[in-house]
């Protein structure tokens, strides 16, 4: 009889998880799974990394890129949650390539990129993504960095994107995520979360060094 209980509960645990998942979900992404995962993260970022409600200001339609500094495993969620539109994000292949995560990569969209091969494949694979209208996400330091760690030089993958296509860039500066440094760890840790957005802008092809320098002011302190 026990066992039954049992099982009855975790039935209606799950039941009750699925539904406050789908509930919280802000975009469509093509699947059940992926949009039960999208609200499982907006309420996950809001109740236990307390991020505020405002929203990247974003365009309905169209294509845009939103940059980031990068400080642990937790921004990509934090940056989904403030968005209401689907993100692409240009991640490592060896990232892309993970066991049990790569479902999950490729079903949001990731472009993998090949850093030590040709990386100009994940360029175009995301200049077509915003020719089609699409959002890309991009950290633009390449990997984890904290403001302590010694000076990184930003890549100019989405300064090139923007004066490429005209797509605005959204910069974002990601504070008070309590698992600064980690990864896998990181969206289990408390935090008090602050997202700090500038103005967006769009970048001219002969402009790209003060555009990646305006991008730096933003993410960086």
């Amino acid at each position: 009889m026990a066992w039954l209980i049992a099982i009855i509960l975790i039935l209606i645990v799950c039941c009750w998880l699925a539904y406050i998942g789908i509930k919280a979900s802000e975009v469509d992404w093509g699947g059940w799974a992926i949009n039960w995962i999208d609200g499982i993260g907006r309420l996950l970022c809001k109740y236990h990394h307390h991020l505020p409600d405002t929203k990247i200001p974003l365009p309905e339609t169209g294509a845009a890129i939103v940059v980031a500094n990068h400080v642990s495993g937790l921004d990509p969620f934090l940056l989904l949650a403030a968005c209401r539109r689907p993100l692409r994000f240009l991640i490592a292949r060896e990232q892309y390539e993970r066991p049990v995560l790569h479902w999950l990569f490729k079903a949001s969209g990731c472009i993998p990129v090949d850093r030590s091969g040709k990386p100009e494949l994940a360029l175009r694979q995301a200049l077509r993504a915003l020719e089609a209208g699409e959002v890309l996400a991009l950290f633009p330091h390449g990997k984890i960095h904290l403001d302590l760690d010694p000076p990184r030089k930003l890549k100019r993958g989405a300064v090139r994107l923007s004066a490429w296509t005209n797509a605005p860039i959204y910069p974002v500066r990601i504070n008070g995520v309590g698992g600064e440094g980690k990864e896998a760890l990181a969206p289990f840790i408390p935090s008090h979360v602050e997202l700090i957005m500038a103005e967006p802008f769009v970048c001219n092809i002969n402009e790209t060094k003060d555009m990646l320098e305006r991008v730096r002011k933003t993410i960086e302190i």
